[in-house]
């Protein structure tokens, strides 16, 4: 069997690991690098692709022929486009449901073929150190991607010539490369990850050998690349306020300053001032600037604030506060920053933090009596990778009393008669897991029902993510008689599958779960945050639809009744049965078309009124039901 590695497909940048005689190491390159930027030039149509360090000189040179930061488009479609991010310095293409592209050299690039070019470079490292063919790989991801971009990044792993045997998330994977294995049982832990493009939040707790995923939040769309931005963007209007070029149009310019921005953001970390140089810009223009760690944090304080919702509402899901965590332990180069390290302090109480005047030494736990230690005893740029290749020790039988359990960071379900979700996973479920439910159909001889498979917090299916549709066919018979089993499972790669079965006859339909989310990856949060703030309206909507559904059962029973036995009703009954039933349907009507509610508690109070005045009639039905089955059985003339 092939050796199984652990790789960290990052941003910015991409590692791939090993275990070696039980102890995980990062594979270097011919070059002794341990990084491998994840830039990819492609310097003509039929030429090889150029990957890592040589691609990421190129990027200055030939800006519009090298692609970077590709893992923030991988799994996603046109529709998920903002304006802004077509504005980067590639042209990065994509319509509607179309998936996004990338076009160099006249040729439409995916995300995940550019991403395999990464790949194959570290699988080729991988195969130089071993001395053998490497094909399998676990490879990590954030903890908030989605389906359809944990598909896609698997598939670009098969493009490079690995079969992936695992995805894993990027926190849970970090919290083995600490060795967190080895702190007490029922230790909590928090890992704040902060790359080059994603950002994710995980609550950890480890129970006799076992990691489990308490919660876990965070945004795709979030990392060191925004601050990058901000900074290249304050140069830029720098520039262009001492007389020199507007760099806005200019790619090459644009990726001069990137760059300059980049190495600027890095020696802030260890420095409190750094000289911004920029010679020939444009002929004879020349610019300098001394740049201050005070004024880059300035820049970048709100950016970097945006991960704070995000702790919070994973410390809210895991019904746990921040004192009572033991370590938080951070991951992603740019944790680096001392910014970054005083704020995680802040937010979980790890120390009264004071940001240093000279270099942040790894290794240190910055901690108060009562809070978490604020562990950064690991290189945060490697521990991804470390961990992946823990977990893929774990999968080839090396490592025997450890077990990592993630969770799924949305709730699951399908739509249901009135426009409802009906959740069957809930959020922070463990997976691997599978879960169903039996349903049955709402309208007479119906001939097949639609299973709508939803992603979301809220109650309405309409105000949660559309993961796809199929449909699967019965035979026709009265609302309620037909039963149709739908499960879903969910792979220890965090991949949805979907079974819809006809309980009746066995027939059944099998969905891999594969389309793209058609919302943008910052609506993760978004949606997260309005499930608690419509929490009230939600819950009122939910009632609404439910007891009106009840009610236009019951109306449609009376009006039958009333139609079966036209003689045997006296009038003054009917037309009191008629009262209530124009009643109920008035209050139905009176629906608010903008919200679809109504007032829940008049409907009820209707709906009693109903229930009461046609009791008379229930009891009077019962006997001649009663009656016709005793005759049917000879037991009366």
């Amino acid at each position: 069997m092939s050796k199984i590695v652990g790789i960290d497909l990052g941003t910015t940048n991409s590692l791939v690991a090993a275990v070696d005689s039980g102890i995980p190491f990062v594979i270097a390159d011919q070059d002794g690098q341990r990084l491998t930027p994840s830039v990819v030039h492609f310097p003509g149509a039929n030429s090889e692709a150029v990957v890592g360090r040589k691609a990421s000189r190129l990027r200055v040179l030939k800006p519009g022929e090298t692609v970077y930061s590709v893992k923030r488009f991988i799994g996603r479609r046109g529709s998920e486009l903002s304006r802004e991010e077509m504005l980067v310095t590639y042209p990065v293409q994509g319509h509607g449901t179309n998936p996004i592209t990338v076009e160099i050299h006249g040729r439409a690039f995916t995300p995940e073929e550019i991403s395999a070019e990464v790949l194959k470079k570290l699988k080729a490292d991988a195969e130089a150190c071993f001395g053998e063919p490497v094909t399998r790989a676990v490879v990590t991801v954030p903890a908030y991607f989605n389906d359809a971009q944990r598909n896609a990044t698997k598939r670009a792993g098969e493009m490079a010539g690995l079969t992936v045997e695992r995805i894993v998330n990027e926190p849970t994977a970090a919290a083995l490369a600490y060795g967190l294995d080895k702190l007490k049982e029922k230790s909590k832990i928090a890992v704040y990850d902060l790359g080059g493009g994603t950002f994710d939040l995980s609550i950890l707790e480890l129970n006799e050998g076992v990691f489990q995923v308490l919660a876990t939040n965070g945004n795709t769309r979030l990392g060191g690349d925004d601050l990058d931005k901000r900074i290249v963007e304050f140069l830029m209007e720098k520039i262009r306020a001492v007389g020199g070029p507007d760099a806005a149009e200019d790619l090459s310019l644009i990726a001069r300053i990137r760059e300059v921005a980049e190495q600027t953001k890095i020696k802030l970390s260890s420095e409190m001032e750094v000289e911004v140089a920029l010679p020939f810009l444009t002929g004879n223009f020349s610019f300098s600037h001394r740049l201050k760690r005070a004024e880059l944090e300035d820049l970048t304080r709100d950016i970097v604030a945006r991960t704070r919702p995000h702790c919070l509402r994973s410390l809210a899901d895991a019904k746990i506060e921040a004192k009572n965590l033991d370590q938080v332990i951070l991951v992603g180069g740019q944790t680096r920053m001392p910014l970054v390290r005083q704020m995680v302090s802040e937010i979980f109480g790890c120390s009264e933090f004071e940001a240093p005047t000279g270099n942040i030494r790894l290794g240190t736990e910055y901690h108060r009596p009562g809070g978490p230690a604020l562990n950064t005893s690991q290189n945060p740029d490697e521990a991804v990778a470390l961990g992946a290749a823990i977990q893929a020790e774990i999968l080839a039988g090396g490592f025997k009393n450890l077990l990592l359990l993630d969770v799924t960071p949305l709730s699951l379900g399908i739509e249901t008669f009135g426009g409802l979700m009906n959740v069957i996973i809930p959020r922070n479920s463990t997976i691997p897991l599978k879960a169903g439910e039996a349903f049955t159909t709402a309208v007479d001889l119906q001939p097949s029902m639609l299973i709508h498979v939803l992603q979301g917090e809220r109650e309405r299916a309409s105000d949660n993510w559309s993961l796809g549709r199929f449909t699967i066919d019965f035979e026709r018979a009265p609302k309620g008689i037909p039963r149709v089993g739908v499960q879903f499972e969910i792979d220890a790669n965090g991949i949805l599958h979907v079974l819809a079965r006809d309980i009746k006859t066995g027939k059944q339909t099998i969905v891999e779960m594969k389309s793209a989310v058609d919302v943008n990856d910052a609506d993760v949060q978004k949606m997260v945050e309005e499930s608690v703030e419509f929490a009230f309206e939600d819950l009122k909507a939910r009632q609404w639809v439910e007891m009106k559904i009840r009610a236009r059962e019951t109306i449609g029973a009376t009006r039958k009744a009333l139609c079966d036995y036209p003689a045997e009703i006296d009038a003054d009954y009917r037309a009191a049965i008629e009262s209530a039933v124009t009643g109920v349907e008035g209050i139905i009507a009176a629906e608010d078309p903008s919200t679809q509610t109504g007032d829940a508690a008049a409907l009820k109070a209707g709906h009693l009124h109903l229930d009461e005045v046609t009791k008379p009639l229930a009891d009077f039905m019962m006997d001649k039901a009663m009656e016709a089955t005793l005759r049917k059985r000879g037991l009366i003339q």
